[in-house]
């Protein structure tokens, strides 16, 4: 018997992570403070902006011995952290602003839940960007802030939602250059959380789309598009919902590094919270109503077309009862009881005569039983 050929078992393409997934790269059992990153995370670069109520500097950093310069002669550094490909990196930078070997772990593993951890010198936020172009992306964002600095760590997605933060620094708007690290904490937070907005409101556009196309039953794969915009709703609400509680605890914490003026201002980012919350359940809540909405006309259309084809078919059944008893042909010749309606002279128009009348008998009997016809009243 000839040996069967053994065929080697094909790789499987590495599946998408969905946004509503978990991914952990550390095994199972890890010790405390195990630094573990995805194999394709960027390597890091690294952007410097120190300042005081009257000078900015900002800089690309090559060497974290531009950091150490910087918070020896400004008032407030930030230094932000885009890519986590670089683990050495992110040890000496948790060095260089005290960092417990927890919160390490927390930055670079990028699938947090958004908390708030106090320590000692610094105060720790896990926070979550939202972005959305073909679909919705999700990134986890760092932040720390102690005395005189404040540290970002990103993913490493191209762009960011603190650009405003920014401008308002380079072009010295509002008080967040006569204001230390934690007023500083306060408007990355705030930035983050008014990205949510936009994103929202693309979403409630597309809710009221889908809500014309299920009035006018003329869409395609309806209930499973409605399905993903409630899953993405799904997504937002674990991302924000855990940043309302964070933030609420940040501006009641007892630290010194967050002042009056700070503390007022996170209630307003805390109020927005609330509104996203809101926003996000009566959006789901639309989205579910669309998807019974959409099985409650189908279910009608349904019984309209099988309505029609009840008639229709009742409406045949004498007549096909009427030519099947005259398709017989026993002869008239052999016996009078065989059909002698076969030699009538105008046997063949009476019969159709008969199947005419019966026809309108039946279509005037579900005329007034409303079965057919729009009646009025």
């Amino acid at each position: 018997m000839s040996e069967k050929r053994r065929k080697r078992p094909r790789k499987r393409p590495a599946p998408h992570v969905r946004e509503d997934r978990i991914a952990r790269t550390e095994a199972p059992g890890a010790p405390p403070g195990t630094l573990t990153v995805e194999p394709d995370s960027r390597p890091p670069s690294l952007n410097l902006i120190a300042f005081g109520p009257d000078e900015i500097v900002e800089e690309t950093v090559t060497d974290l011995e531009q950091v150490r310069a910087a918070r020896a002669t400004h008032a407030v550094t930030w230094l932000n952290v885009n890519g986590l490909g670089d683990l050495e990196l992110i040890r000496q930078i948790g060095e260089l602003f005290g960092l417990h070997h927890l919160t390490l772990e927390d930055l670079v593993h990028v699938d947090q839940r958004p908390k708030l951890e106090l320590f000692p010198s610094y105060a720790f936020v896990v926070s979550r960007m939202v972005y959305l172009d073909d679909e919705l992306v999700t990134e986890q964002l760092g932040l720390l802030f102690g005395d005189g600095f404040v540290l970002t760590v990103q993913e490493g997605r191209p762009g960011d939602n603190l650009d405003p933060v920014r401008s308002r620094l380079r072009h010295n708007i509002g008080h967040v250059r006569a204001e230390g690290p934690g007023y500083l904490a306060y408007a990355i937070l705030d930035a983050v959380v008014d990205h949510y907005f936009p994103v929202l409101e693309q979403y409630g556009d597309r809710l009221d789309e889908l809500e014309d196309e299920v009035l006018g039953a003329s869409a395609h794969n309806l209930v499973t598009r409605i399905h993903d915009v409630k899953r993405d709703l799904l997504v937002l609400r674990r991302a924000i919902t855990p940043q309302r509680d964070g933030i609420a605890r940040l501006g009641l914490a007892d630290s010194d590094l967050i002042n009056e003026r700070t503390r007022l201002h996170l209630r307003d980012v805390s109020d927005h919270t609330e509104q996203l919350i809101d926003l996000l359940d009566s959006y789901r809540e639309v989205a579910s109503s669309l998807i019974e909405m959409h099985l409650s006309l189908a279910g009608h259309r349904m019984n309209e077309v099988m309505k029609v084809l009840t008639v229709i078919g009742s409406l045949f059944i004498p007549l096909t009862f009427i030519t099947g008893v005259y398709g017989m042909n026993f002869n008239p010749h052999t016996s009078p009881w065989n059909m002698p309606e076969l030699g009538a002279r105008y046997g063949y128009p009476l019969v159709l005569a008969a199947m005419a009348l019966v026809t309108a008998g039946l279509l005037l009997f579900f005329y007034r039983r409303g079965w057919i016809g729009a009646r009025k009243g």
